[in-house]
């Protein structure tokens, strides 16, 4: 048996106080040591590199390519999504997910990576994926699930992988058509998957909101989708998830010395071997 830890976490950029945030972060990240980390809105330019910095120079890390043009204000130039890996990346891709003009200033996409993990865990596919944020965008959001799971199927088959793992701010809570889709209870544009939700797994009877007013510095207090980012196994032919969901807690959901990381809570999944 072995285990494989995973780390989704929406950095809210290098908004508010960063240095202070940056030191709450960088050391829950030292205490965790994940294998495979998810980062939302990290911002990556010619002189800064948010993921290595939070991270240190031991990943092997993969950057979305169209990361955001910046606008002064709400956006940083460079803002975007990327991936991290303790063990070597084989084959990388990026597919662009603007499938409508409404889709346009915002980095949506999803980035997808042949990792080449230690036996017995073997060759996996570990993805991000990141659609359209806007409340009006679920349609928006269904197409861009659709698109992002053929790019997955057809990447794991190419390399034979063994398991798929997603992780991502959907910007969608689990009613929701879209993310229905990914836990195989709606099939969408003639096609159906089935990705175990981790924290479904772990926490049936529990909310898990990921983005909500407990968070004092989450803007639009009234924002009607709670639980937003999540970890996903894909499911075998014949059985449930591929790797063992074997815990699945949130992270940064309290502050540290008064200090909140991120108007986000981050997820922190561990998985196993059958």
């Amino acid at each position: 048996m072995a285990s494989v830890r995973v780390v989704l976490q929406n950095l809210w950029g290098r908004r508010g106080d960063w240095e202070a945030r940056r030191a709450v972060l960088a050391e829950r990240f030292r205490e965790l040591r994940p294998d495979l980390v998810v980062f939302v809105e990290a911002v990556v330019t010619d002189a800064y590199d948010q993921v290595v910095d939070l991270l240190g120079g031991e990943y092997h890390i993969l950057h979305q390519r169209a990361r955001e043009p910046g606008d002064g204000e709400d956006v940083e130039r460079g803002q975007g999504h990327s991936l991290a890996s303790r063990w070597p990346l084989g084959e990388v891709r990026e597919l662009d997910l603007h499938v409508t003009p409404r889709t346009e200033g915002f980095a949506c996409g999803a980035l997808a990576a042949e990792v080449l993990a230690p036996e017995p865990i073997g060759p996996l596919v570990f993805a991000s994926h990141l659609p359209s944020w806007k409340l009006d965008q679920e349609h928006e959001r269904e197409q861009q699930a659709v698109a992002a799971a053929r790019f997955l199927d057809e990447l794991a088959r190419r390399r034979e992988a063994r398991h798929v793992v997603m992780a991502g701010d959907l910007d969608a809570d689990p009613e929701s058509a879209s993310v229905r889709f990914w836990t195989g209870r709606q099939s969408l544009g003639g096609m159906s998957v089935c990705y175990r939700d981790a924290w479904e797994s772990v926490h049936p009877a529990e909310p898990g909101h990921t983005f909500t007013p407990e968070t004092p510095i989450m803007i639009g207090r009234d924002w009607p989708f709670r639980r937003i980012d999540y970890v996903f196994v894909r499911c075998g032919e014949h059985e449930g998830p591929t790797l063992e969901i074997v815990d699945c807690r949130r992270l940064f959901d309290g502050p540290v010395n008064g200090v909140w990381a991120s108007d986000h809570f981050g997820l922190c999944v561990d998985l196993c071997t059958p």
